[in-house]
């Protein structure tokens, strides 16, 4: 076990009609004038961003817009919005979304009062120590970022993708009601559970293996959304089940479900490039490179693998080893993403063969030209990056 730190000060709003106090909430935070940002054309289509603005008229707080958020969130939108917030005199941001929205507020308030380029936050070259505040209507349970301390920018100039993390842009309320994503495609609802799930995988693929309180949570999480998935691809309108997802992609990556382990990240880090080159889905992104990975590095905790085979995957162990456990389990997952529509290699997901330039110009980028190394279960260098992406190609 490695001592931890727990923090997630975020004040939660769980339920039907929690949106409707979303203007008390505003106050409550020192909300006067809000920009309000938001995605494509659902929020509108849906009715919600009318209620907002709605609420916020009848209680008197100001307000301006700020939508085209989309997925893998764009440096350009962020620049936009802080130019905005500086003009308007914007002392709230109001994410009304998922994850995408939710990061391009968190990195509008960590620029707001940075004198350098936002940007620099991202290359890790740079820190902040005062951010706007934020809160959030959660429409999309996947990123986990209403109640996690990270943020993930796109820039499009040289398709870079890259995070920053720091306590104090954490969200200060999230308003969640599982009925607001009734109306999510299958896709998007099955990419939401792969990155809700692999923010728990990243955490429980460790190289510690004694702090059974946080594995059993893990593994409990990890077979909740396994099945309730399945169930709302079902029937899209299954308010239980739907609640289950969205509270779990809160848990997943507020934290609780990595307390006294160290996380790898690998998975993630890997994807990252992935997505800044192709401009996939995350989730499906995650799902296309895990069994690579986990293929890669396997070795270096084969019995954490046939755990979570027999734990998470319900594998029969029977009479295999530990070896063949962990197979039949990484077999297990793929076959799971493969039921709900995702892929498990990189042809499946871009829908071309990767070519060898692109492997190594990602292995490139995701090792910042071999300077870094990414990943704590196996530390991984530039090579073994690209050996991945050749593996899962």
């Amino acid at each position: 076990m490695v001592d931890f730190k727990y923090y997630a000060p975020t004040r939660v709003e769980f339920g039907r009609n929690t949106e409707d106090k979303l203007a008390d909430l505003v106050k409550q935070f020192g909300g006067t004038k809000v920009l309000v940002h938001y995605g494509g054309q659902s929020a509108i289509k849906s009715g919600l961003l009318a209620k907002v603005e709605s609420q916020l008229k009848d209680a008197g707080i100001e307000y301006v817009l700020l939508g085209g958020v989309v997925p893998n969130p764009r440096l350009s939108k962020v620049r936009e919005g802080l130019e905005i917030c500086h003009r308007e005199g914007i002392d709230f941001l109001l994410a009304v979304g998922g994850g995408s929205v939710i990061d391009s507020c968190k990195a509008i308030s960590a620029g707001f009062y940075y004198d350098g380029d936002v940007w620099t936050l991202y290359k890790h070259e740079d820190h902040v120590t005062k951010c706007l505040p934020i809160g959030c209507i959660l429409t999309i349970p996947a990123a986990g970022s209403e109640m996690s301390d990270g943020s993930v920018i796109t820039n499009e100039d040289g398709g870079l993708k890259k995070d920053y993390c720091t306590d104090i842009f954490r969200c200060k309320f999230a308003i969640m009601n599982p009925e607001l994503t009734y109306s999510l495609p299958a896709w998007q609802t099955a990419c939401g559970a792969v990155d809700i799930m692999m923010h728990t995988m990243e955490r429980y693929f460790s190289v510690n293996d004694d702090m059974e309180i946080t594995d059993a949570i893990a593994e409990a999480l990890l077979r909740t959304v396994k099945t309730e998935v399945a169930k709302v691809l079902k029937n899209p309108t299954d308010y239980n089940s739907r609640a289950q997802i969205m509270w779990a992609g809160s848990l997943a990556h507020n934290d609780l479900t990595g307390c006294g382990t160290t996380g790898d990240w690998a998975t993630h880090c890997l994807e990252h490039e992935l997505s800044g080159m192709f401009d996939v889905s995350h989730g499906a992104g995650l799902a296309a490179m895990w069994g690579s990975w986990a293929r890669y590095v396997r070795e270096e905790n084969m019995s954490r693998f046939a755990r979570f085979a027999v734990n998470v995957m319900g594998v029969d162990p029977g009479e295999m080893s530990c070896e063949e456990l962990a197979e039949a389990g990484i077999q297990a997952m793929e076959a799971f993403y493969h039921s709900i529509g995702m892929p498990t290699s990189i042809k499946e997901l871009i829908g071309k063969d990767i070519t060898d330039e692109q492997i190594e110009e990602m292995a490139d980028k995701c090792s910042n030209y071999g300077k870094i190394t990414v990943g704590a279960l196996k530390v991984l260098s530039r090579d073994d990056m690209a050996a991945i992406y050749r593996m899962a190609r």
